[in-house]
């Protein structure tokens, strides 16, 4: 157990996710002592009341809270790395968005060098982790400044059924043979999101449109032309840039859906391995085998995909450094266009958060090697980064990177990790985004639980149709100031 005992509690949100990232897997309580307002701030952290680190900041009377928050991050990891002996690659940042920083500051007109100087500087984030952030953000900025314009928005539809749920998932997911017989009645909830966002953005086609889940190749043939006649008979997509499917689940994968998916012109497709060793995919729940995948990657580009992602997921309960070698190896011969590397995330509504115990955190332990390997492999493939994101209870205080061949890059992943337009996501479980401007980013999401969600639709419609009304009163300006690269609204 780990103890906080801090002056007042404005920084709580701030410093729980640094302590953990020095010390993950322990429980904390704070206690709040003293009155800031007096001026010192004071913070000690402590395990079963022996004091590990205990510091002050003196007088912060009247201090802008932004620069408070940074001293005090500073401050403490200065003190936790001293203390424990361990350095973060990302210094003090516990954001989602690294690479929104380097583009923000990148925008307002600072060169690469001196962009990747002030992360190392301001947020003691790695020399590499700095470059990565920054060549990712040029990178998205380049491309954000071609595809995006005012006023515009990508479509995300959610599909969660899936045909077993994964140990380590939290994304909205149901057995597809519990319901089988009502996906008529989904879709049916789905058409009537889609006949919303006609009338809010009065018939203007997407950008992008992105089929998630769960995971969309658990419909039929049938039923995925079904969703698909939703879409071109609402929208004109001709000059759409991108349409992806996540056909994440190998199994769930046949001659007949793709044949589906390239007749309505899907351009981009996910079929995700997650591991190449056959041991971990029996213990997470993917019930599939290795060759599954392998038979499907190739299936896909038989049938004319150009463009095919895969996931892997670094830090697996019992994976080795040879795991994770074997894993690239084997992918490195499938040669896809875009590979997205993630370190274990442990999230709150997964199973493996239940097994916890059972399992124990040093069987799910990502490394600099593991990464290293990764990077490698995918530098082999000529796959360049392109976007990033963080999450929570992240295994190794890592990140999940997008790599892709040049003019390959996920266009929807971009849009929608750095908030440059608005995405209006339907099906349960899912969350919109209005985006007002660079700071005013407003969100709802529809209910997670299916019957829920069907039950109570004409509440989700209304929910979104209150969420983008604010965009009838702001127009997104489009105006490049000094810099070419700067692409956002104020």
């Amino acid at each position: 157990m780990l103890k906080i005992i801090m002056t007042h509690d404005n920084f709580i949100n701030d410093i729980h996710p640094l302590v953990r990232a020095f010390i993950p897997g322990e429980e904390i309580e704070t206690e709040i002592s003293g009155n800031a307002s007096e001026g010192d701030f004071f913070l000690s952290v402590l395990r079963d009341d022996e004091e590990i680190v205990s510091f002050k900041v003196p007088d912060i009377t009247g201090t802008d809270r932004l620069k408070m928050k940074n001293i005090l991050k500073c401050t403490l990891y200065y003190e936790l790395s001293d203390k424990l002996g361990i350095t973060l690659p990302w210094g003090t940042l516990s954001g989602i968005r690294p690479t929104r920083l380097a583009m923000d500051h990148l925008n307002e007109g600072f060169s690469y060098e001196e962009t990747v100087k002030w992360m190392q500087d301001y947020y003691l984030v790695s020399h590499e982790k700095a470059v990565l952030s920054t060549d990712i953000a040029e990178r998205e900025l380049k491309i954000i400044e071609r595809i995006n314009e005012p006023d515009s928005y990508s479509l995300y539809i959610g599909i969660p059924f899936c045909p077993t749920t994964c140990l380590y998932c939290s994304f909205p997911s149901n057995a597809i043979s519990l319901w089988k017989d009502r996906v008529p009645e989904y879709l049916d909830c789905i058409e009537k999101e889609l006949d919303l966002v006609v009338s809010i953005f009065e018939g203007k086609a997407p950008v992008t449109v992105y089929i998630g889940g769960g995971t969309p190749t658990t419909l039929e043939p049938e039923e995925m032309k079904r969703l698909f006649d939703g879409l071109c008979s609402r929208f004109d997509l001709k000059d759409l840039k991108e349409f992806t499917v996540e056909a994440g689940r190998p199994d769930s994968i046949t001659p007949e859906k793709l044949k589906v998916m390239k007749e309505y012109r899907v351009d981009r497709l996910s079929v995700n391995p997650q591991t190449m060793k056959q041991e971990t995919l029996d213990l997470i729940g993917r019930f599939h085998t290795v060759d599954d995948t392998v038979k499907a990657f190739n299936m896909a580009r038989d049938t004319g995909f150009d463009n095919i992602n895969m996931d892997i997921i670094l830090g697996l309960p019992n994976e080795t450094e040879d795991d994770v070698k074997h894993t690239m190896d084997e992918i490195m011969r499938l040669g896809p266009d875009d590979l997205t590397v993630h370190s274990l995330a442990v999230k709150r509504g997964s199973r493996l958060k239940e097994n916890i115990d059972k399992y124990g955190l040093k069987c799910m332990n990502n490394t600099d090697r593991m990464m290293d390997i990764a990077a490698k492999g995918v530098l082999e493939m000529g796959l360049k980064p392109y976007y990033l994101y963080r999450q929570k209870n992240m295994s190794g205080n890592f990140e999940n990177t997008g790599w892709a061949r040049p003019g390959k890059e996920g266009l929807y992943n971009i849009l929608m990790m750095e908030e440059v337009q608005s995405i209006p996501a339907l099906g349960a479980g899912t969350v919109s985004k209005c985006v007002i401007s660079r700071k005013d980013i407003r969100r709802d999401g529809n209910v997670k639980d299916v019957n829920l969600y069907m039950s109570k639709i004409d509440e989700m419609t209304e929910r979104k149709r209150k969420l983008y009304g604010a965009l009838e009163h702001s127009v997104l300006e489009y105006v490049p100031e000094k810099r070419s690269l700067n692409v956002f609204p104020s």
